[in-house]
This record gives structure tokens, C-alpha cells and sequence, in this order.
């Protein structure tokens, strides 16, 4: 799909000042730019590639005043980089903006769809299943009975929703989650081998959520696993049976939560964070990458460690532990010297 410079100014609001026929068809960074791409410049570090670059139109701010000659058409707007931003969720919008059921495709007879649906190929949608209006289903995925999705959601190719599942309004399931497989429930018995407990529950995703490739949400084995509003999960992340995340937490990819713990809200979780189970953790809480924490933390506590203790005790006893080799020395020749005068 091809856009003028005029096209683009109209939806930035923006001016234009060059050849407002040119058109673009693709995106790319200002030092990577080609005939047909559009791209921006908000960093001054940046700015030598605007003489530079290929691109058919560059988005700058309104103060940017060219100094050599430039083959670039600029449109002009008030901030280049929020403006660039808007034009990626337009983008995104239009990319995604498919319809209809393809075939081959599963859609049970007791499902209902909205209004703007679409579903890719090769994609099952099982019995009593509820598809809310512009929802997006992509190809190869499955949306297991009694599933309930809300408006706008997309759901990228090859995800797995399990039965039972609750997802809200405006929600991004990214390839290769699997959302509402069985917790990690086993009993052991008396020779040493384990028993399966049933996983009864289901996973309730609140509006705004989300969720990476091959992030793995776990079904409550009695009640509901929840992830609560505005909620981000990147990629590979753990989350196991009745945990609960609150509002606005984000957390980085290859972090596992342990069953039945309390995440509270607008937290952020660093990378290859582990979180024991059965403990809570409040609201505003920061934990470094590479973090175990195994007791509960209360609000706006700063982590690091593991296990995890206080992130500036953590900063100060590193240097320490840096110049360790140095201080064992140290003390040696402190009790060579006690020791040689006594």
C-alpha cells in the first residue's frame, strides 16, 4: 500500500515541504533509507543522515532548518518522534486490518463471531466460544471450548488458548503463547512416583494485556490464574497456577513465577527473574534481572541478588565483593604482622 507526502501530512497534521506526490510503501532508519521508504529524525546524534539518506520523506520537528542541500521531502510537525509513533500504530492498524473466515478453518456451529472478525487458516475454534467485534485471529491457532474474546484483540499465528479461558477488550497473544495449559500439580505417593492433581480452574486476562511469544500462562487448579489490566509480558515467560498479576506490571522476558503468588500492580521485573511460590509482592516494586526472590516484598521496594535483598545494600556490597582478593590479602598480611610481633 502506497502513501504521498501529502496523505501522510494530513494524518500527522503536519506540512510538507518537497514533492507532496512523492510516495512511500515501506518504513526504515534514517541511515538505512531508499527510494520509497519514509522515515524520521528526532535525535540530533542523527541529524548528518539527513543529507545522506535516501528516503522519499523524512519527519522532523518544526525547528529542524536544513543546512546543506537535501533530496528528502520533509513533512514538518510539532514533535518527529510522537508523530513517527502515531504513523507506526496507522501502520499497524492497516496491516491488520483483515476480515473474514479462510479455509480451511474450524468455527463450531455453537461459536459466535463479531462483527469485523477475521480468522486465518488452519485456525480451531471450538464449541460456546465467544469472538468479540475487530478481533483478529491469525493462522494455526486454536481457541479451545468455552473460550471468551473481547473486542479489538489479536491473536498472532500458532497460539494456544486452552478451555475456558477469559481475554478482555484490546489484547495482543503473540505466536507461540500457550494460555490456560494445566499447572504443575502432582502429588507424590508412597513408592516415589507422582500422582496428577486435576487442574479444574481457568486463566482470566483482564482489557490491555499483553502477552510475548511463548509466554506460557498455566490454568489455576482451582479458581482463576489472573493477569489484571495494562499488564506486559515479554517473551518466554513462566506463569504458574493461581498466580495473580496486578495492574500495569510489566515484566522482561525468561521470568517464572511459582504457583499461587501475588504480583501487585505497576511492578517491573527485570529478565531471568525467579519468584518462589506461595508469597506476595506490592505495589511499585522494582526487581533486577537476574533476581531470586524467595519471601514476600512490600511496596515500592527495590531488589536485587539472589537471593534478592535491597538494590542500594546490593550496589554497595558489590564493590566490596569486586575487590575481595584484595581485602583477603589484606587481612593475611594484617595477621602475619600480628602474629610476627607477638
Amino acid at each position: 500500500m502506497k502513501f504521498t507526502a501529502q496523505q501522510i501530512a494530513g494524518i500527522l497534521e503536519g506540512d510538507v515541504e518537497g514533492n507532496p506526490d512523492v510516495e512511500v510503501f515501506k518504513l526504515s532508519k534514517i541511515e538505512e533509507g531508499t527510494e520509497g521508504s519514509l522515515t524520521f529524525l528526532s535525535n540530533p546524534k542523527y541529524k548528518n543522515y539527513i543529507y545522506t539518506t535516501e528516503a522519499s520523506v523524512t519527519i522532523v520537528n518544526k525547528t529542524f532548518k536544513p543546512e546543506n542541500t537535501i533530496k528528502t521531502t520533509l513533512i514538518k510537525v510539532s514533535d518527529a518522534y510522537s508523530a513517527f509513533s502515531k504513523l507506526l500504530e496507522y501502520y499497524n492498524l492497516v496491516k491488520l486490518n483483515k476480515v473474514g473466515v479462510e479455509q480451511p478453518s474450524f468455527v463450531s456451529e455453537s461459536s459466535s463471531l463479531g462483527d469485523n472478525v477475521y480468522v486465518g487458516a488452519f485456525t480451531y475454534i471450538g464449541e460456546n466460544v465467544h469472538v468479540g467485534e475487530n478481533v483478529k485471529i491469525f493462522p494455526n491457532c486454536y481457541i479451545g471450548d468455552n473460550v471468551h474474546i473481547g473486542d479489538n484483540t489479536v491473536v498472532y499465528s500458532g497460539a494456544k488458548v486452552y478451555s475456558d479461558t477469559v481475554i478482555g477488550n484490546s489484547c495482543f497473544i503473540n505466536s507461540g503463547a500457550i494460555i490456560g495449559a494445566d499447572g504443575f500439580g502432582f502429588a507424590p505417593n508412597e513408592d516415589g512416583s507422582y500422582k496428577k492433581i486435576p487442574q479444574t480452574g481457568n486463566v482470566i486476562i483482564e482489557d490491555n494485556v499483553d502477552i510475548g511469544a511463548a509466554t506460557t500462562i498455566d490454568r489455576a487448579t482451582l479458581g482463576s490464574t489472573i493477569i489484571k489490566s495494562g499488564v506486559k509480558l515479554d517473551n518466554q515467560i513462566q506463569i504458574a497456577h493461581n498466580v495473580e498479576i496486578g495492574k500495569n506490571t510489566v515484566i522482561a522476558a525468561q521470568t517464572g513465577i511459582a504457583g499461587s503468588s501475588k504480583i501487585g500492580e505497576n511492578c517491573q521485573i527485570g529478565g531471568q527473574v525467579g519468584i518462589v511460590g506461595h508469597i506476595s509482592i506490592g505495589n511499585n516494586v522494582k526487581i533486577q534481572a537476574q533476581s531470586g526472590i524467595i519471601s514476600s516484598l512490600k511496596d515500592n521496594e527495590v531488589v536485587q541478588g539472589s537471593p534478592a535483598f535491597s538494590y542500594s545494600d546490593f550496589s554497595k556490597s558489590y564493590v566490596h565483593f569486586r575487590k575481595l582478593p584484595q581485602i583477603v590479602k589484606n587481612i593475611d598480611d594484617i595477621e602475619k604482622k600480628i602474629n610476627g610481633n607477638s
